[in-house]
């Protein structure tokens, strides 16, 4: 086998566990609010917490990566994957279980970036959307079978057994690495890393996130304006440094600079459905963890059919054009759940969710190639780091909406029967928010097509 072939087999395996890390867990959140006793906010933070580390180190990451190499990087993310999945399972509170995301969030944000950056490297233009849309393929496999495989391993076997799952897989991906992969790209070779632009953007993006989490608060309004202030100063003072960890000035690059938009539009507009129809499945409806993994199964199965295909055809058509369609299939689709409520047809539910599955599986593969392919080959690393970044702040702040929505309408409570007609209320107003939001992705992918960026 190629290496470049190996290599993209290995990225997509480790694509699909980072996934399964975070969609498997969200599926038996639930019974880990359950057993710890957590109130609806706090098991949101179960997701928060997760996604906020990711986004924080997703930019430094790419640096680092790039210094001392994406594959030992990667092979020493792997083994802190591993060994806090394991500590993971003895937990005893809902705090030392909220310390380990932390650090498992550690992992992921270094293998979302090395992973990315890896398949870019191996492959040449002409092959990368392909390539990148195979990879993709394996985060909708993982999309795909979280919901069934943690449904139905938390209802078996318990809620750690979903965390231990893919330890041994991993084992594999660990010995591949250190046997069958001899190179190491190192891009930065030789450049200082930037400590102070990393510090500024990690206390900019902690303060930022989670101010606007809670900016039903006073606090949340000063932290948020804070962190917002802070993240400002980095721009600037990035501008300013010869190797700084995230170069600001790649957004003077239209394309690189709408495309990163769409990416962050779409993922706030969409991460949170999947809490949304899970709490609608297992609270409303009354379903176990099993059988609503099942129905969770059917939007990122669509998903898993569309990328590859979408990959190919964002190396033969306008990739802008792919992706503003897909979310406006997505956009379709929010308008369609935001009627969700205790009387909504299991078919209506599923008919929504083949059209959000089919949307957002077009949109991503193209709108990824165009990020990726807007800047010179040595900076890869940077660009993995700037999709990750997109992704999991998006991802993070679209939790963060639904949290925030909560608060306003349901309070600080567990969920219990008598606050299920707030839930509801609370899931339609989040989603009516997001139907704006993925109204600004098709806007944002639009603005891109005429722009120019690096190709090769």
């Amino acid at each position: 086998m190629q290496t470049k072939n190996l290599i993209l087999i290995i990225c997509s395996i480790l694509s699909f566990f980072t996934v399964f890390a975070v969609n498997a867990v969200m599926v038996v959140v639930p019974s880990i609010a359950s057993e710890f006793h957590m109130s609806n906010i706090v098991q949101n933070w179960v997701i928060i917490i997760f996604l906020l580390v990711v986004a924080v180190l997703s930019v430094p990451a790419g640096q680092i990566s790039g210094k001392y190499g994406l594959k030992k990087v990667t092979i020493i993310s792997v083994i802190l994957f591993i060994i806090i999945s394991i500590v993971t399972v003895f937990v005893d509170t809902s705090e030392e279980f909220l310390l380990c995301r932390v650090i498992l969030g550690i992992s992921l944000s270094f293998i979302n970036v090395t992973s990315m950056a890896m398949i870019v490297s191996a492959f040449e233009p002409q092959e990368r959307g392909k390539a990148l849309g195979i990879n993709i393929t394996g985060v909708y496999v993982g999309l795909s079978l979280s919901p069934v495989l943690g449904g139905i391993l938390n209802y078996q076997l318990g809620w750690r057994s979903v965390v231990l799952f893919g330890v041994p897989f991993l084992f594999v991906i660990l010995a591949l690495l250190l046997t069958k992969v001899d190179d190491e790209w190192i891009t930065f070779k030789g450049i200082p890393l930037d400590f102070k632009g990393s510090l500024l953007y990690g206390v900019g993006m902690v303060l930022f996130m989670y101010g606007f989490t809670i900016l039903n608060e006073a606090l949340g309004v000063i932290l948020t304006v804070l962190g917002i202030i802070i993240l400002i100063v980095f721009c600037l003072i990035e501008l300013k440094v010869d190797n700084p960890v995230f170069d600001v000035r790649f957004f003077k690059n239209r394309k690189f600079m709408s495309a990163n938009f769409a990416s962050l539009c779409a993922y706030l507009a969409t991460f949170a459905v999947t809490t949304i129809l899970n709490y609608h499945l297992q609270y409303i409806k009354g379903f176990d963890s099993q059988f609503s993994g099942i129905i969770l199964l059917v939007a990122p199965l669509c998903q898993v059919v569309v990328a590859p295909i979408a990959g190919r055809l964002s190396d033969k058509y306008v990739p802008q054009i792919l992706a503003a369609i897909g979310m406006g299939l997505g956009t379709v689709s929010l308008v369609l759940f935001s009627f969700l409520d205790s009387g909504t047809s299991l078919e209506f539910l599923v008919a929504s969710m083949v059209l959000y599955g089919v949307g957002f599986g077009l949109f991503s593969p193209p709108n990824t190639n165009v990020i990726m392919g807007s800047v010179p080959p040595k900076d890869t690393s940077v660009a993995s780091a700037a999709v990750a970044t997109m992704r999991t702040v998006g991802q993070a702040m679209s939790m963060g909406i639904l949290t925030l929505v909560f608060a306003f309408v349901m309070g600080n409570v567990p969920i219990s029967e008598e606050v299920y007609p707030l839930l509801i209320s609370s899931c339609q107003i989040t989603c009516i928010i997001c139907v704006v939001l993925c109204v600004a992705s098709v806007f944002a992918s639009f603005v891109g097509i005429k722009s120019e960026g690096a190709e090769s």
